[in-house]
C-alpha cells in the first residue's frame, strides 16, 4: 500500500508587467543583526538595538538568545533591549539552529563569556558547504576544548581563552566575526590575518567598541583585538541592508525607474554601482541617502562575485534575472559557493536562456518571459523569482517562500506599495 501525505504550502503569486512607482524604504540589514544580536551574550548590561529588520532569522536568533537566558523586550518598532536574566544556559539546540545557519555566531560569544557551549551543528540555505571546521581550529588556537559528537559542538574553556594569531586559509564572514567577539574577552591579544572586510564585519565591531572592547584594524585584512575584562552595555543602531538595496535597485531598473530608494547605502554598494552602470543603469543619488535609477537599454556584462568589496554572490540571482533579458550574451562566475546556481532550472521555466558549466552560467538574453510555476530554492533566488515574475508576462507562482520571509522585511507589503500586483496564498499539497 503506497502512503500518501498531505501538508498545506505557502505561496507567493505575482502578475507581471504592472507600472511601479513610488518610495521604498530600505529595511536593517540581516547580516548586520544576527551578529550584533550573538553579541549581546558578551555584557551582564542592557542592550538596545534600533532598526532590527522583522526577519525569520532575526526571531530564530530571538528565540535562541532567550533559550540562552537572555530576556528580549521590543520597545517600539524595530528596537529591542537584550539582558542577561538570571543563570546562563549557554546552548543551541538543534530545533533552532537547524533553521538558520548564522546560529553558529553565539559559539565564540557563549565561549568567551561563560567558559563552555553546546552547539548544534548549523542547517540553513543548501547553497553549498560552508564548514564551521574554520571556527573551530580558530577557538582551539584560542585555547578551547572543542569535540563534535551527536550533532553537537561541545566547547570548553573554564579558564578562559587566550589571545592567539589566526590565520584564516579562506575569508569566512562568520569566522571572523565569531573570533572577533570571543576575543573581546580573551587575555592578551588576538590578531585575525585575512579577515573579512565587510560592512557587517565592521559594523559589528564599531558597537563591540562602543561597548569597551578595544579592536583595530576593522575593514582591513588584519584585525587586531586586545582583550578586557569586561564589556558594558549600549545603543546600537543597524544599517541598512546594501543586499535589499540592490533587489530593488535590479527591480527599479527592469521597471521603469520610478522607484525612490530611501537609505540607500552608496559606500558599501560602490562597486556593485560599477557593474550596474556597465550594464546601462545609473543610482543617482537625490537627496540624503536616496537613489533613483535611471536604466537605458540593458548591455550584457561578465560578473564575477567575489568577497567584499567586490560583487557580492548574495546579488548573483538577482543580476541573473535581469542579464536575461538584456540584449546579448552575459555571464556569470560564482567562486563563494558551489552550489549557488539552483535558481538556473525556475528561471528558464521562466522562458530564460541559461547555460550553466561548472562555476560559470552563460546567460543569453531573451526578448521577454512568461509566468510559470517556481520555486524559491534558497533566500537570494527566492528574490531573482519575484524580480523575474514582476517582469514576466502573465502570472508566476512561487512556492517555498519561506526563504524570502528570512532575509526580506514585508517584501510583498513594500511591493504592493509600488503599485505590485502580489498575494499570499496557501494549497493543500499531496505527496506520494
Amino acid at each position: 500500500m503506497v502512503e500518501t501525505r498531505e501538508e498545506i504550502v505557502e505561496y507567493l503569486e505575482v502578475e507581471g508587467q504592472k507600472p511601479l512607482e513610488g518610495i521604498v524604504e530600505i529595511s536593517g540589514a540581516k547580516n548586520s543583526a544576527l551578529p550584533d544580536m550573538a553579541a549581546v551574550l558578551l555584557t551582564d548590561e542592557e542592550v538596545i538595538l534600533q532598526n532590527v529588520p522583522y526577519l525569520l532569522d532575526v526571531y530564530t536568533m530571538k528565540d535562541l538568545l532567550k533559550h540562552a537566558g537572555m530576556e528580549v523586550e521590543e520597545r517600539d518598532r524595530g528596537v529591542f533591549s537584550f539582558r542577561l536574566s538570571g543563570t546562563p544556559s549557554p546552548e543551541a539546540p538543534y530545533e533552532l539552529v537547524s533553521k538558520m545557519r548564522a546560529s553558529i555566531l553565539v559559539l565564540g560569544p557563549m565561549l568567551a563569556r561563560f567558559g563552555r557551549a553546546k552547539v548544534s551543528l548549523p542547517g540553513g540555505c543548501s547553497i553549498g558547504t560552508r564548514p564551521v571546521d574554520l571556527h573551530l581550529k580558530a577557538f582551539e588556537k584560542m585555547g578551547a576544548k572543542i569535540k563534535v559528537e551527536h550533532g553537537y559542538i561541545h566547547a570548553y574553556a573554564p579558564d578562559g581563552l587566550k589571545g592567539a594569531y589566526i590565520h584564516f586559509p579562506k575569508i569566512t564572514v562568520t569566522g571572523t566575526e565569531n573570533v572577533l567577539m570571543a576575543a573581546v574577552l580573551s587575555e592578551g591579544e588576538t590578531v585575525i590575518k585575512n579577515a573579512a572586510k565587510e560592512p557587517e564585519v565592521v559594523d559589528l565591531a564599531k558597537m563591540l567598541k562602543k561597548m569597551g572592547a578595544d579592536i583595530q584594524g576593522e575593514g582591513t585584512d588584519t584585525i587586531r583585538i586586545k582583550g578586557v575584562k569586561r564589556l558594558n552595555g549600549t545603543i546600537h543602531r543597524i544599517i541598512p541592508d546594501r543586499i535589499e538595496a540592490g533587489t530593488f535597485a535590479v527591480l527599479s531598473a527592469l521597471t521603469g525607474g520610478k522607484i525612490v530608494i530611501k537609505n540607500y547605502p552608496f559606500e558599501y554598494l560602490q562597486f556593485v554601482d560599477k557593474v550596474l552602470k556597465e550594464i546601462g543603469v545609473d543610482v543617482i543619488p537625490i537627496g540624503e541617502n536616496q537613489a533613483v535609477i535611471k536604466a537605458g537599454s540593458l548591455k550584457p556584462v561578465e560578473i564575477e562575485t567575489k568577497e567584499y568589496p567586490f560583487f557580492p554572490t548574495d546579488l548573483q540571482a538577482q543580476f541573473m534575472a535581469m542579464l536575461s533579458v538584456a540584449e546579448g550574451r552575459s555571464k556569470i562566475r560564482e567562486n563563494i559557493f558551489e552550489n549557488r546556481f539552483m535558481h538556473v532550472p525556475e528561471l528558464k521555466r521562466l522562458g530564460a536562456d541559461i547555460q550553466v558549466k561548472g562555476r560559470d552560467a552563460y546567460i543569453k538574453g531573451v526578448k521577454k518571459l512568461t509566468g510559470a510555476q517556481v520555486k524559491a530554492t534558497d533566500l537570494r533566488a527566492s528574490a531573482s523569482m519575484v524580480i523575474a515574475g514582476l517582469i514576466a508576462e502573465g502570472t508566476t507562482r512561487i512556492y517555498d517562500i519561506y526563504h524570502l520571509d528570512r532575509g526580506y522585511e514585508n517584501i510583498d507589503q513594500k511591493l504592493k506599495l509600488l503599485g505590485a500586483k502580489v498575494r499570499r496564498g496557501y494549497e493543500e499539497r499531496t505527496d506520494l
